[in-house]
């Protein structure tokens, strides 16, 4: 081996080392003074220690990493169990073998990669000048805080550098431009605050800076500009101020550039059209203003263009009628002109368009239909004329169209019965004429119907009642005419709207109306209806507005919380509705009582003095028959009772009248309640399964006493019964009947095949068969029962003992809330004191320590059970985070200064993905969006601060009707990022609401976030 390899190898070992090798250099090139042994020995002593130099820095670089690892806190002690040194065993203790770790063929540590391993805690104990050859550091998505250290520069020969998704805080490092080999900086989603250091600009070698995600402020420094290697800039979701740069124009390399989400103003620089190469050009949430920029479609690379929120003004340019690289275009809510029709073209690859909220005029060009990928095209709030081309319903993959708020005319073409996946169809606020096509009715996805305001008329078709997914139906301000086909009463699926007002609809109300149980706002007003409010009106127990004014109705008010609540407006100019409400009318039944009352006394005087001689005669003559028949006729009575009751399936018509032929079946079916059949225990009784004589299949709950007397047996005894026989709802177990024996107090429940919620998550099986919409479906039923006991029932009635063992699972995977042994009025003028109750580990703070009982300790439990579902076991780590929370801050005399969102435990670096049973594979997007909303939901529910959670009936509006989006893995997201996310409305018309540092965004701005 040549001198010069062993010269080149010395930078393996430290600086003593060096300047020996340097000086044996020398005396090789003196060899020829010397003795040729000596020299041999002074070669063969430097080719012996060499492999002890390089062990003597493996060692350096190895303490240094195991002196980093003990001041840090590792979820999994697993993951770096290998990073450990061998006593007395130099060659053991190289690092090279160990976890993360990458090395040179000198054994000396290149890469380092603790991607997303559980890390906590801070780089201030990192030697970083003992890994002299580390090029590439990766600790993405972990949980390290405090400063990023400035000694992070004594890498002089790092590439790579990963610190993103973690948790750090203060300025970034003016030091970092000086690692000039550095190729790729990604510091996302921190929280880093101060300004971009202008230093960043001397690594030239940059191909990389992602700084997204923080709360960095100030201006985009001009010295960015020298990044000439820069293909990808994401300095999104901050505080960034001033204008884009000119020098930004420099970067002809870029491909991702991402400024949005910051308060940036002014016109974009014309040095911008330089970015010929760009791909994505996210600018959206910001104050830009002037011109749209004109080339930088002009090479055809240019696939996503959000500038949506802005204050862009004039014509769209003209190169981009032929940008058919396009897949999303964001132009919404702008001050764009210009002709519609004229200005954009054929986009054969475009998914996402959205041009709403401008001022476009012109007419909707058919070729609209030839973007054959399109998915949702808005072009609402525009001044757009002419008709609505058929050929839309060429475009089979739309699921959105709104075309609402404009100058539409013509009618509806029935065509848009061919788009299968439309969800949402808004066409509202135009001057359309003409009927409704009956093929609407014939879209199965269809969950959002708003055709209001126009002038629409004809009948409404009643194949609108085939749409089984409809949740918002809106049909106002139009002239219908006929009556409400009573179909509309087969979409079980509508709960937030119902509104037929001000048209010309006449008849009476159908009866049928009164399935809708979910309905929430329900809207006839300003129309010629007649006749009753249907009876079956008192069955919409989710109802919480109603309006009936100016009709021709008559009649009582049902028994209903809406109705007796609402306002006299909701009800006037009527024909004769009457009720005990303030401004209408006492209805004349109890004056017609009180009449008929003193001529039925009249009529029975009179009865009575003339039939009583005839009725002595008769009884005379049966009671002679009754004594001959009697015992036969109680043979045959027995006999058809066995045969009635048999012939109905339900055993318990009868309950009232021999409830001891009920109890027996029920001791027969479980043999004297015998073990085997008990399916359950709880905290008052046990549960048993029975299968009656007549094939009917009961759950039978006995309870803990052999008398109905005792004193705590009994309340809850009776508790039960009164409240459910009080209450009637779907999502609610039934109760059948009740019987106080001699020996056994009874309460019979409908059976439901799958059991309790908790049984269904401890088992494996039965646990993946529960999929995630299953669980979606059983806490949107849940959510429903409790909504129902606190705003539907008068006075409200609190469970107090939400548990997953209390809800119950039918074959469908319906919930039903089964226990109220426990359960308590809410008396409105009342401190609503009370003594502990409920499930340990579901019982709200407040409660525990305070005994303060209020509807709130319910939507606490409903939280803790949601993360359960989702989690598929207890989540107790959060809730004991949410007592601690509790005890810290209730102490505090001032509400406002109690954090909503506490977290003593950490528990919002949390990954979301460790919230998720994973038994059950990864949710797909759409299962993803409805997860996040729950887990966000349940986090809300478990604050902390009972004034901070929301009410349940916001909880079932937001299960329907919003949804969290996430452009980010779900493996990346964490519980505080998403307690950070706010919820928007998918209503049409809402603004949306300004992305935040969380990364989440709405249904309706699905700008890729993070595109890493």
């Amino acid at each position: 081996m040549q001198p010069e390899k062993f010269y080149e190898g010395s930078i393996l070992c430290n600086q003593e080392v060096n300047i020996t090798f340097l000086s044996w250099k020398t005396m090789a090139f003196k060899a020829s003074s010397l003795d040729f042994p000596l020299f041999l020995c002074i070669v063969l002593i430097f080719f012996c220690s060499f492999p002890f130099c390089i062990a003597a820095s493996n060692n350096q670089e190895a303490e240094a990493l195991i002196k980093w690892k003990t001041s840090l806190r590792i979820e999994n002690q697993s993951f770096l169990s290998s990073w450990k040194l061998q006593a007395n065993s130099s060659i053991s203790n190289s690092p090279c073998h160990w976890l993360g770790i990458g090395c040179d063929g000198n054994r000396s540590i290149t890469r380092l990669n603790l991607t997303n391993i559980g890390l906590t805690g801070t780089l201030d104990d990192f030697n970083f000048s003992s890994l002299p050859n580390l090029s590439y550091l990766d600790l993405y998505d972990n949980n390290l805080f405090g400063n990023i250290p400035s000694s992070i520069t004594n890498l002089s020969r790092l590439t790579n550098l990963y610190l993103g998704y973690n948790q750090f805080t203060g300025k970034i490092p003016q030091e970092l431009g000086k690692i000039a080999k550095l190729e790729v900086l990604n510091l996302l989603s921190n929280h880093l605050s101060g300004p971009i250091p202008s230093s960043l600009g001397n690594i030239t070698s940059l191909s990389s800076l992602i700084l997204g995600n923080n709360q960095l402020v100030g201006l985009i420094p001009t010295e960015l500009g020298k990044l000439r290697s820069l293909t990808q800039l994401r300095i999104n979701l901050n505080n960034l101020t001033g204008s884009v740069p000119a020098s930004i124009g420099n970067l002809v390399c870029l491909k991702v550039l991402s400024i949005y989400g910051n308060q940036l103003s002014g016109s974009l620089p014309p040095e911008i059209n330089n970015l010929t190469n760009l791909t994505l050009f996210y600018l959206s949430k910001n104050s830009i203003s002037g011109s749209l920029p004109q080339n930088i479609c002009h090479s055809g690379m240019l696939q996503v263009f959000c500038a949506s929120d802005n204050r862009f003004m004039g014509t769209v340019p003209e190169g981009w009628k032929n940008c058919t690289s396009l897949t999303r275009l964001r132009l919404d809510r702008n001050q764009l002109v210009g002709n519609i029709s004229e200005q954009f073209g054929i986009y054969p690859i475009v998914d996402y368009m959205d041009l709403s909220y401008n001022n476009f005029h012109g007419e909707i060009s058919p070729n609209w239909a030839k973007c054959k990928l399109m998915t949702s095209l808005k072009i609402s709030d525009n001044q757009i004329t002419g008709k609505i081309p058929s050929e839309l319903g060429q475009a089979t993959d739309l699921h959105f169209l709104d075309l609402s708020t404009n100058h539409l005319v013509g009618e509806i073409p029935k065509e848009l019965g061919n788009l299968k996946s439309l969800f949402n169809l808004t066409l509202s606020n135009n001057n359309l004429s003409g009927n409704i096509p009956s093929e609407i009715g014939t879209l199965p996805q269809l969950s959002y119907l708003d055709l209001a305001a126009n002038n629409l008329n004809g009948s409404i078709p009643e194949e609108i009642g085939n749409c089984p997914e409809i949740f918002y139906l809106n049909l106002s301000r139009n002239s219908f005419t006929g009556t409400i086909p009573r179909e509309i009463g087969n979409l079980v699926s509508l709960q937030v709207l119902l509104d037929l007002s001000q048209n010309s609809l006449s008849g009476q109300i159908p009866w049928e109306l009164g399935d809708l149980i979910n309905l929430e706002i329900l809207n006839l007003s300003h129309n010629n209806l007649s006749g009753k409010i249907p009876s079956t009106f008192d069955q919409l127990q989710s109802l919480r507005y109603v309006d009936l004014s100016y009709n021709q109705l008559e009649g009582p008010l049902p028994d209903d919380e809406a109705f007796q609540s609402a306002p006299l407006q909701s009800f006037i100019n009527n024909k004769g509705l009457c009720g005990n409400k303030t401004g209408l009318m006492i209805c004349p039944s109890s004056l017609t009582k009180s009449k008929n009352k003193g001529n039925d006394k009249f009529m029975l005087i009179t009865i009575s003095l003339i039939g009583i001689p005839i009725v002595l005669c008769i009884f005379v003559r049966l009671t002679l028959c009754k004594q001959r028949q009697q015992q036969g006729n109680e043979e045959n009575q027995e006999m058809g009772n066995e045969e009635t009751d048999h012939r109905h399936l339900n055993l318990f018509a009868v309950w009232t009248y021999d409830g001891k032929l009920v109890y027996e079946d029920i001791v027969e079916a479980t043999e004297g309640f015998n073990p085997k059949y008990c399916i359950g225990v709880g905290g008052h009784g046990s549960v048993f399964r029975a299968e009656l004589s007549t094939g009917q299949i009961v759950a039978v709950k006995k309870l803990r006493t052999i008398h109905c007397t005792g004193s705590e047996a009994q309340k809850t005894f009776e508790t039960e019964i009164q409240s459910l026989t009080r209450i009637r709802h779907r999502n609610i177990v039934k109760l059948y009947g009740f019987c106080c024996h001699t020996q056994h107090s009874l309460l019979v429940y409908e059976y439901l095949d799958r059991g309790s919620l908790g049984k269904l998550l401890e088992n494996e099986e039965t646990a993946r068969d529960l999929d995630w919409q299953k669980r979606m479906n059983v806490i949107k039923g849940l959510a429903n029962a409790v909504c129902y006991m606190h705003h539907g029932c008068n006075p409200p009635l609190i469970h107090r003992d939400i548990s997953s063992n209390n809800v119950l699972v039918d074959k469908n995977y319906e919930a039903k809330v089964s226990d109220f042994g426990t359960a308590r009025v809410l008396e409105l003028d009342s401190s609503n004191w009370t003594e502990p109750a409920g499930t340990y580990g579901y019982i709200a703070p407040e409660l525990a320590y305070t005994m303060k009982m209020t509807e709130k300790c319910d939507v606490y439990s409903f939280g803790v059970v949601v993360l359960e579902i989702l989690k598929g076991s207890h989540p107790s780590h959060l809730i004991s985070a949410s007592s601690t929370s509790y005890l810290s801050v209730n102490s505090n005399s001032s509400p406002s200064s109690i954090l909503p969102y506490y977290d003593p435990l950490g528990t919002d670096n949390l990954l979301l993905k460790d919230m998720l049973d994973n038994r059950l594979p990864s949710p797909t997007l759409k299962e993803g969006e409805e997860v996040l909303s729950a887990i966000k939901l349940a986090l809300a529910c478990i604050q902390a601060n009972p004034q901070a959670r929301p009410t349940m009936q916001i909880v079932c509006q937001v299960l329907e009707t919003r949804k969290v989006a996430v452009s980010k893995p779900l493996s990346k997201v964490t519980l505080g990022q998403l307690k950070e996310s706010e919820f928007v409305s998918r209503r049409k018309g809402t603004r949306q609401s300004h992305s935040n540092s969380s990364g989440f965004k709405s249904p309706d701005d699905t700008d890729k976030l993070l595109e890493v």
